[in-house]
């Protein structure tokens, strides 16, 4: 039963709970993790505050962030958490709880999951949840362990990691390129209509390069999802600009001027210094950079999708 009287000793199982709420920034889901309801969790916060005698927890726009109190109460529960691991620990080490992150839709899917089913082979204890979404790092990532984001980010109280780059081009189907014709230069792609992001929802200034490059495009299917742009492509509403390592994957899709536009952007990772510290969120990081290492011949472009004319061995990806 924990004590009420500020300065004492806290009780364990509760920075256990404070442990849980720092990770996933909501009681809800952290209670859903600890087997305890919402109010639950709040009345054991509330405890924890009485006990330590100050705020543990302050409301940010993500979710619950421990307050510089909590924070050392955080590195604490850390402290419980592996001792309480140990007990009975005479096997190989083995990772559980949950890890967070977001990365863009093409990253989620070619990257990360696989990535993750990798490591969840070794770790069946281990679960991973994926966001997927394409916008700047967050300065207040409550909730999120792992951050993966095109260009390079300002953020504070976190580490910062190039993973690799990866080249986006420009893509038409074949029935396209038939109806329509190939553009034979830069200056000839104004005449054709883009299949690309949402320009007044776009967020990552990096990946603004088609209206930067050929502005007279006009747009045909915007959309906030990659895979849209994939299957918009595909069914011939005009030219994605298209990661590679995502276009090259179908044979119906032919690279067009693969020599003169090929956008070269880099993917970082944002990991929180005290997720770093968890063993299974370190697990994952190392998970992420070995998978993109792997691809580092896909994501520059080199995944041996049809190029220029419409054959596999025309025109040559830029570098």
């Amino acid at each position: 039963m924990s004590t009420t009287t500020p300065g004492s000793a806290p009780d364990p199982s509760d920075l256990l709970v404070l442990l849980a709420v720092s990770r996933t920034g909501r009681f809800t889901t952290a209670g859903e993790s600890l087997g305890l309801n919402h109010t639950t969790v709040a009345r054991r916060i509330a405890a924890l505050e009485r006990e330590l005698g100050g705020r543990v927890l302050s409301r940010a726009p993500g979710g619950w962030e421990p307050t510089e109190l909590g924070a050392r109460a955080v590195r604490a529960a850390e402290g419980v958490e592996r001792a309480v691991a140990a007990i009975g620990d005479d096997g190989p080490a083995t990772l559980s709880g949950v890890v967070r992150l977001s990365a863009t839709d093409g990253f989620s899917a070619f990257v990360a999951a696989p990535a993750v089913a990798e490591l969840q082979r070794e770790h069946p204890q281990l679960s991973v949840e994926i966001v997927t979404v394409t916008r700047r790092a967050l300065q207040q990532r409550s909730g999120l362990d792992i951050e993966v984001v095109v260009g390079r980010p300002q953020v504070h109280r976190a580490e910062a990691v190039l993973l690799g780059d990866y080249v986006l081009g420009m893509y038409a189907s074949r029935d396209y390129l038939e109806r329509a014709g190939m553009p034979e230069s830069v200056d000839a792609l104004a005449a054709h209509p883009l299949v690309y992001f949402i320009d007044s929802m776009l967020q990552v200034d990096d990946l603004d390069a088609p209206r930067r490059l050929v502005p007279a495009m006009r747009d045909a299917v915007s959309s906030t999802n990659v895979f849209v742009h994939v299957e918009a492509t595909r069914a011939g509403a005009g030219i994605g600009f298209l990661p590679c390592f995502v276009a090259d994957r179908h044979d119906d899709l032919v690279r067009v001027l693969p020599g003169a536009i090929a956008e070269r952007l880099p993917y970082w990772m944002v990991v929180r210094s005290d997720s770093l510290a968890q063993p299974a969120v370190a697990a994952v990081v190392e998970a992420l950079r070995r998978r993109t290492a792997a691809m580092a011949g896909e994501l520059a472009g080199d995944g041996g999708g049809s190029q220029g004319g419409g054959g596999r061995s025309g025109g040559g990806t830029a570098r």
